[in-house]
Order: structure tokens, then C-alpha cells, then sequence
């Protein structure tokens, strides 16, 4: 064997050594993202959270939100047209995130609204009417209270629901997985664990797209 031929042979395998190596490196890279992109989606995705749409969708859409919040409002027809564009691929998952001023008492109503299975209407009577009672950015609990009494609800239970341990127990939950996610505003949205690159209708969009295209 002379010079030049052993001279190849080395090349060959240190390059297919390089080559091993750089799969072995995206392959744990991939790996760990995979990880945490599992962690992230457990920390989004709390058991017995309000759900819209099938139970069995592949691709969940969590947000955390303020019903004081006007985008949170106004990104709500959205997530509609979301699920509309993929019947039965696609939910959304609503998780509290109370920022403002007297929040922290108006998703405890939503709350206790879900356990009279009326988390929904509730939810979409305070955005239709959050300039009723939201003052200087700021939420008046008691306001918002008598526009959910408009409801068909039991509102005994009501009172009594969202001023108990569980609720409270509910919402302490989401507040401290939204901190651990790092939601520092509403909306924050994770489509299957996966967050948002930058906020936006077409970010979101986007995000749900390739999720059902993986899924599916």
C-alpha cells in the first residue's frame, strides 16, 4: 500500500468519523429538546383546565390569559377560526394568568362558572362586555359578577365555589406554572408545548400549522 493510497484510507475514516460524530451530536441535541419541549407541555397543559373542542385533537393550543386583557379578547374569534380550519385536529386549553388589578377575583368566577359547566359562556359574556367592568385598566370584581349573574347559573353556588379552597387551590396551579413557563403577559400561547417565537396572529397560525402537519 503506498503513500497516497493509505494517505485516502485516512481521510476516508476520519471523515466518516466526523460524520458519526455529527449524528451522534443532532441526535442528542434533537433528544434534549425533545425533552424539553415534553417538559414545557406538562408545565402548559394542566389536567381538568377548560377545553373547546374534541377531547381526542392531536394539537392543543393553552393559552394563559386575563379576561381583563383586550388582546386576549380580541385573539378569542381567532382561536375559533383556528379550530375551524382543522375540525376535530385542533382544541384550545384556557389557563388563568390574572396581571391585572382585581383579576385574581373575576377568574375565580370563571372558575367556579366551569364547575356548573359554564365556563364558556362565562368567559365570552365578560369579553362581549369588558368595557363594563374594567376601569382604568383595572378590574371591578363586583361588576363583572352581576354581568354572570345574567347567566342561567345558580348563583348561590357560584358565590360559594369561587371563594373555596379548590378554586383557590385551581388558580395558585396555573399562576405558578405560568411563572415557571416565564408568562410575563397575556396572551401567552404553547401549541403542543411549543411556544410562540414572537407574539403575532400569523406566529400562532403558523405554530398550528406545522403541529397538525407533524400530527397528522
Amino acid at each position: 500500500m503506498n503513500q497516497k493510497t493509505i494517505f485516502i484510507t485516512i481521510a476516508l475514516i476520519l471523515l466518516l468519523a466526523f460524520g458519526m460524530a455529527t449524528l451522534i451530536y443532532r441526535n442528542h441535541q434533537a433528544s434534549l429538546q425533545d425533552s424539553s419541549m415534553g417538559q414545557t407541555r406538562e408545565l402548559a397543559e394542566r389536567q381538568g383546565a377548560p377545553v373547546k373542542g374534541p377531547s381526542e385533537a392531536k394539537v392543543t393550543i393553552v393559552e394563559f390569559f386575563d379576561p381583563a386583557c383586550e388582546t386576549c379578547r380580541d385573539f378569542y374569534p381567532f382561536l375559533k377560526q383556528l379550530m375551524d380550519r382543522y375540525p376535530g385536529k385542533v382544541n384550545v386549553m384556557m389557563r388563568f394568568a390574572p396581571l391585572h388589578t382585581g383579576s385574581d377575583q373575576v377568574v375565580k368566577m370563571l372558575e367556579a362558572a366551569r364547575l356548573q359547566d359554564k365556563f364558556w359562556p362565562a368567559l365570552e359574556i365578560l369579553f362581549d362586555n369588558q368595557d363594563q367592568w374594567i376601569v382604568g385598566h383595572t378590574s371591578q370584581p363586583m361588576r363583572a359578577l352581576n354581568i354572570l349573574y345574567s347567566l342561567d347559573i345558580d348563583q348561590q353556588k357560584l358565590a360559594s365555589d369561587m371563594n373555596s379552597p379548590a378554586v383557590a387551590g385551581i388558580i395558585q396551579q396555573d399562576v405558578q406554572d405560568a411563572q415557571a413557563l416565564g408568562v410575563r403577559a397575556t396572551p401567552e400561547f404553547f401549541v403542543n408545548g411549543r411556544p410562540m417565537p414572537s407574539f403575532g396572529y400569523q406566529q400562532l397560525s403558523q405554530l398550528v400549522d406545522e403541529a397538525v402537519a407533524v400530527e397528522y
